[in-house]
């Protein structure tokens, strides 16, 4: 979906595959298990990524649910997952729906964030970095190789990814791997090639990593879109 914005406020969720939104700020991942709060007047744009189903429920300017006044991934559990399937089922009555809103509100405010996105660059030298290191994930690229291709320094360009991002450069490596194979598995991709593919070692290490990062192992998150994906498009 191109670049566009909304007067009200949004939460944003696909209940199968993946979707990365992109703002001015970075990139945002929305999964089964986590979804996009996307404030009103954000300028963003939309990609989905295997078989993706998306559920958008919007909020009142006046009255949102939650604080951020910029994007953030919102941790969806499985109560907050029935009730954005059921606001976003046409056949949902509006009593019903004005009761599972409220529902969803309460749960919404109780809910933690989670930090799966990838803030974009503004100094030039450390886009060109990011840029490098996301065309070449399979094969870990040096910091002082990044700087090089910068035109800078190791020490600017790792004070650069701490200023902009927030994170080190091994960190924000990480969250961009994490990404990458998330998309890659809701495609259907093996464990074994997108541990590849994401610059892992080994698969092992692969799956070490995605278990701590995501709470379940690559299998059991690739298992789960595949059946989904076929559930919703076979209606089983």
């Amino acid at each position: 979906m191109e670049r566009h914005q909304h007067p009200g406020h949004q939460l944003i969720y696909v209940s199968t595959g993946v979707l990365v939104a992109q703002t001015p700020a970075g990139s945002w991942v929305a999964s089964r298990d986590r979804a996009i709060w996307m404030p009103a007047g954000t300028w963003h744009e939309h990609r989905a990524y295997g078989t993706a189903v998306i559920h958008t429920v919007g909020f009142d300017v006046g009255a949102p649910p939650l604080a951020p006044a910029a994007p953030a991934i919102v941790a969806v559990t499985g109560l907050v997952h029935e009730l954005l399937l059921a606001l976003t089922d046409p056949q949902t009555p509006p009593p019903e729906a004005d009761r599972l809103r409220a529902v969803l509100r309460d749960r919404l405010r109780r809910t933690s964030q989670e930090p799966i996105s990838l803030p974009s660059a503004r100094d030039p030298r450390l886009a060109c970095a990011c840029r490098i290191a996301l065309e070449q994930m399979e094969t870990p690229v040096p910091l002082a190789a990044l700087a090089d291709a910068a035109r800078t320094t190791e020490r600017t360009l790792s004070r650069l990814f701490q200023q902009e991002t927030g994170m080190s450069y091994p960190q924000w490596r990480a969250q961009a791997r994490a990404i990458h194979a998330m998309i890659l598995l809701a495609q259907g991709e093996s464990v074994t090639d997108t541990a590849s593919l994401c610059g892992w070692s080994t698969t092992s290490a692969f799956i070490d990593s995605f278990r701590r990062a995501m709470g379940q192992t690559p299998g059991a998150y690739r298992d789960l879109a595949v059946r989904e994906t076929h559930q919703e498009t076979t209606g089983g």
